[in-house]
């Protein structure tokens, strides 16, 4: 059992079954058919979810979270966001090549309290960049209105 104080965070989780769906969830899908089926179901959900974590296991239907991790970290909008991959099978080669691919942590089954302590710098990473990319971005909107201003300001 495991106690986790969330008395000062707010977190939605979601899980899905299978790197496939994971793919679609993030709007990441190789071929054109599954492309057009993913605008449909975010156009009917309004997906406007922000990812701050994946975590992955490796032995997935269709896909290891190898090649999910891959994918992500193709990804310009997705490489970012830490990847923690599990396994219950310890093979120091699968984990290592994960590592190498970009996956921030590779904890083994079952996972332990301290795996998960071990979360939180990369939720806390994420956090700091989600708020220095909106700091630029506000930043960027005071030039622009600075910036029309501006060009609308009569000569004197």
């Amino acid at each position: 059992m495991w106690n986790v104080n969330l008395e000062f965070c707010v977190m939605t989780v979601t899980a899905v079954e299978s790197g496939s769906k994971a793919l679609k969830f993030l709007g990441l899908l190789e071929d054109d058919e599954m492309k057009v089926e993913t605008a449909i179901v975010a156009a009917e959900t309004h997906q406007d979810v922000e990812v701050n974590l994946i975590i992955t296991d490796y032995c997935m239907p269709e896909m290891t979270g190898y090649d999910l991790t891959r994918k992500i970290k193709e990804s310009k909008s997705l490489r970012d966001i830490p990847v923690v991959i599990m396994s219950s099978e310890n093979v120091p080669s699968r984990i290592n090549r994960c590592l190498e691919e970009g996956a921030e942590e590779f904890f083994l089954k079952p996972v332990q309290q301290s795996d998960v302590n071990r979360l939180k710098p990369h939720l806390l990473r994420s956090k700091v960049k989600e708020e220095e990319d909106q700091l630029i971005n506000n930043e960027r909107k005071d030039m622009e209105e600075s910036h029309s201003q501006d060009k609308f300001r009569p000569n004197i």
